[in-house]
């Protein structure tokens, strides 16, 4: 979609608002970007102050811990912002947390009037910065390109109200649904571009999540392969306590933040995995699984906000049972296997179609020879 089209679009919907407001919203989405990764479990936001029609200061939320948005934009202005407006993609903070109010910079440095994009979803929080700035005079709209905010923080929305990650299951097959030739090999299924994202998406992932039996037949390590890129936590689901010793998971352990997610109550063997610098997380069992609920649960209070889960095709089908899958990302080549290949969700299965797990809001994008199908989960009924 060409600029004109975008901004038309958004002047259409939003009921009269002028092109460059959207304009500005999404220079301060496009800031709000540059903050991936870095500031799990916080959202990712941004900030843009113009004054007399002209950009003045500009700001993201760069780290954990660190600034917010707002005060590094006004800290980066040009000129005196009294009389500006700020366009901000998520609402100001009203409360002490690791930095001051952005509601009292705000008011401090008598900015006009205020934009969002989207509420803060934290129902503590939700609303109350925009009261307190018209009490101050401050004139606030928001809505401005909602959309775009609630899906740029779509795993904080998940995190901050459910306090559970947000899940996304990732996998790459061949157009004929293979994730595996007949011999297991699956090096390489798509090309350089579309493995590119996929280390993009490790960088943004709080945690990385797979099966033991993943880590006994492929031993990947599950680091982020790009420069200055973050490794995710890397969180094993072995409900007996299979994983090899050896493997270079466990040997990298002290290196690189390692979870395993057990029901075993062997200490003998838990101890070896922690001598190597492992955590044990102890799980509640269902159906002689480890209950994914109750994982997700204790990650969270871990304040892992997101897991991007690859692998294998068993614990892909357990986490659809029991509701954790909040996306998919669905890789695919324009290759044939053919033959008895491995496909991406195997387990228990269905037995009619109208019992499908459902798909909506489905996007494609393309890299390189290969394409990307995003698609959010749905499911009929709480899987609690």
């Amino acid at each position: 979609m060409s600029w004109i089209a975008y901004y038309s679009r958004h002047f259409l919907f939003l009921g009269g608002v002028k092109m460059c407001e959207c304009k500005y919203m999404q220079l301060a989405l496009e800031n709000a970007k540059k903050g991936v990764g870095f500031v799990n479990p916080n959202p990712m936001v941004g900030a843009v102050i113009v004054k007399n029609g002209k950009i003045i200061g500009e700001g993201y939320h760069k780290k954990y811990g660190g600034l917010h948005a707002e005060r590094n934009a006004l800290n980066n202005c040009s000129e005196n912002p009294k009389d500006a407006t700020m366009y901000v993609t998520l609402e100001p903070c009203c409360h002490y947390g690791k930095t001051p109010p952005c509601t009292d910079a705000i008011i401090e440095n008598k900015i006009k009037k205020v934009v969002i994009a989207s509420l803060d979803p934290n129902p503590k929080m939700s609303g109350k910065s925009l009261d307190i700035l018209k009490k101050r005079g401050i004139k606030v709209e928001k809505g401005l390109l909602e959309n775009e905010g609630d899906k740029l923080n779509e795993t904080f929305r998940k995190f901050i109200t459910t306090k559970k990650p947000f899940v996304l299951f990732k996998y790459a097959m061949t157009m004929d649904g293979k994730i595996a030739t007949k011999i297991n090999e699956s090096k390489w299924i798509t090309g350089e571009e579309a493995r590119l994202n996929v280390q993009k998406t490790r960088h943004k992932y709080s945690g990385i999540m797979v099966g033991v039996d993943t880590v006994i037949i492929d031993n990947p390590m599950l680091n982020c392969k790009i420069e200055n890129g973050l490794n995710p936590i890397r969180i094993i689901c072995d409900t007996n306590l299979r994983t090899p010793i050896g493997s270079k998971i466990v040997s990298t352990a002290k290196e690189i933040p390692t979870i395993i997610a057990t029901c075993s109550d062997d200490e003998i063997k838990k101890e070896q995995y922690i001598e190597k610098g492992c955590e044990i997380l102890q799980i509640k069992i269902k159906k002689k699984k480890i209950d994914l609920q109750d994982l997700m649960s204790k990650l969270g209070e871990k304040k892992i906000d997101s897991i991007l889960l690859e692998g294998g095709a068993t614990l892909a089908w357990s986490a659809f049972e029991r509701g954790i899958v909040d996306k998919i990302q669905a890789y695919i080549a324009p290759k044939i296997f053919g033959g008895n290949g491995k496909t991406a969700v195997l387990g228990e299965g269905i037995d009619f179609p109208k019992d499908a797990i459902m798909l909506k809001n489905s996007e494609i994008f393309r890299f390189g020879d290969d394409f990307m199908i995003e698609s959010d989960v749905t499911y009929k009924c709480s899987q609690e």
